[in-house]
């Protein structure tokens, strides 16, 4: 219990600096880099809104997957009934997982294409993320079923796939340098809805001062964090 309460705080402070971290990141380096790169700006920003639309149905997807009926909710069902629904979701969250580190992976191999202070960023953008999140599905496949080790050991090699798609990236991308501009602002969409449609709005749920003050304080920090990793550059 101790443990998950510890995590619980680890996760509330980790999406405050998260926010600061992705949207410096997209806003004040990979934005910047792609539009300077001499690629066209109209076909950039439509890469920037296809992709923001883009997210907006993969998460409203996933919604609507998760709307199920459970077993007390009026509806006749058979018995065992949520627990094979939770281990169905449990596998999906590790599919979902999957995927999402994989397309990380390539993300972070086109920001260091562009530029490696880039790269470092985007790196730690995505760690930031990463982290309450990982510790979120962890919880999920605990209620879906799984054992922790069992848990551990997915979320591993779910991991790994961002190596897989780090190491694509990295030799697709270094052959077709064009696409580097739009891969990275597919990938500035992508953090700006993250933390613009998820991140914030679980922040303003808590509205005291004293909940509000770490908030600011670890946004600043985030955006403090990106600012020295990349001072060298300019």
């Amino acid at each position: 219990m101790f443990s998950f309460t510890l995590l619980a705080k680890v996760v509330e402070r980790m999406v405050s600096l998260s926010v600061g971290i992705m949207l410096s990141t997209s806003l004040l380096h990979a934005l910047p880099e792609a539009f300077e790169s001499g690629a066209d700006p109209r076909t950039l920003f439509a890469t920037l809104l296809g992709g923001l639309l883009a997210f907006f149905m993969l998460e409203k997807l996933a919604i609507l997957r998760h709307s199920h009926h459970h077993e007390g909710d009026g509806h006749h069902h058979s018995h065992g009934h949520d627990k094979r629904e939770a281990g169905k979701a449990g596998w999906m969250i590790l599919v979902g997982d999957g995927m999402h580190n994989f397309t990380d992976g390539i993300l972070i191999a086109a920001a260091f294409l562009a530029d490696p202070g880039l790269g470092i960023v985007t790196g730690v953008a995505i760690i930031a993320h990463e982290i309450p999140q990982e510790i979120g599905d962890f919880i999920v496949l605990l209620n879906a079923g799984f054992s922790r080790t069992r848990a551990y050991i997915y979320n591993l090699l779910c991991s790994l796939l961002a190596v897989a798609g780090g190491l694509l990236g990295y030799y697709t991308l270094d052959k077709a340098s064009g696409m580097i501009p739009y891969v990275l602002v597919f990938a500035s969409s992508g953090f700006i809805y993250i933390a613009v449609s998820d991140l914030m709005p679980q922040m303003q749920r808590r509205a005291t001062l004293q909940e509000t003050i770490p908030q600011v304080l670890l946004i600043a920090l985030g955006v403090c964090i990106v600012l020295f990793l990349t001072a060298h550059r300019h």
